[in-house]
């Protein structure tokens, strides 16, 4: 680490190794790589079963997989891009790619819940014949494949980029749920509408998951604090350090999942004391509140 003094003001420059400190962390590219080669063959299969026995909820399962699976490759390739390392040109690296494939995941979701929502209410108004002992069979193979998808996903990180890819598989396995038990009341009973109505039902609790990640999703991309921060909370925090007389243009922002980034004005008695107060307020800021990219610059009123 070197530092600058220049004008009264001091600068701390660890260089492009230090950004590729912070932001080199695992994205769970290759669960989210194993998951996309189950959910697409799959996939596939839902979807010629649905046309064949008639079922809106297999269809409306197998979209989900289908749309899973550009979600997944998304994923996958976002998780790729922001593991390379920082650049000249782009100094954070690429990690902002994770948060930019969960927009447009979230933005595919409510496009697909819009489709599957239409369909419903048109087999509602005239219901179709569905053959109610194919699609419990494949339905309950879905749920299985959902299930293997779901465990690996779960075990493959916490990033924004994998809880969105989650998000779709967990709709999937709805979807499975909601065919299955389709296929159940059809082979029992002959009750044709209850696809459409259990299909309106997943559509209705995919929705809630969606708009809350499309709008946790936006205010990462806006520059939000995180929501587990508090901005008056860590300005307590650094003004009790010894030496520091006030603290201003306080900015905290998330660079992408787990990467938290802070910026401020420190007002000082003397900058005697800069490589304690410096020291102090990493230490602090790190053991408190999981703050570890930070950026402070030191001044005398």
């Amino acid at each position: 680490m070197t530092q600058r003094v220049d004008g009264g003001r001091v600068s701390v420059d660890r260089g492009i190794d230090h950004v590729r400190h912070h932001v080199g962390h695992e994205h769970g590219g290759a669960a989210l790589f194993k998951a996309l080669f189950f959910t697409l063959g799959f996939a596939l299969v839902e979807a010629v079963a649905g046309v064949w026995s008639g079922s809106l909820a297999l269809l409306a399962d197998a979209g989900h997989m289908l749309t899973d699976s550009t979600a997944l490759g998304l994923a996958a390739l976002a998780a790729w891009l922001a593991r390379k390392p920082p650049s000249t040109r782009h100094t954070y690296g690429l990690v902002r790619l994770e948060v930019l494939a969960a927009l447009f995941n979230s933005l595919l979701m409510l496009a697909l819940i819009g489709y599957i929502a239409y369909e419903a209410i048109e087999r509602l108004r005239e219901p179709r014949p569905v053959m109610g002992g194919m699609v419990m069979v494949v339905a309950a193979i879905g749920l299985g494949v959902n299930l293997i998808v779901l465990w690996l996903l779960r075990h493959g990180g916490d990033s924004l980029n994998t809880r969105a890819a989650l998000l779709h598989v967990i709709g999937d396995l709805l979807g499975s749920i909601a065919a299955l038990a389709a296929g159940v009341v059809i082979w029992t009973t002959g009750f044709y509408p209850i696809d459409p109505i259990l299909s309106l039902l997943v559509a209705g609790l995919i929705l809630i998951s969606a708009l809350r990640l499309l709008r946790e999703s936006l205010h990462v991309l806006m520059e939000g604090v995180p929501a587990h921060i508090s901005l008056e909370r860590v300005a307590a925090d650094l003004g009790d350090i010894a030496g520091v007389r006030r603290v201003h243009d306080l900015h905290i922002w998330t660079l992408s999942s787990g990467q938290i980034a802070l910026s401020g004005h420190l007002e000082l008695d003397s900058f005697d004391d800069w490589d304690h107060i410096l020291h102090a307020s990493r230490e602090r800021l790190d053991r408190i509140h999981g703050i570890r990219h930070v950026t402070l610059q030191p001044e005398l009123k």
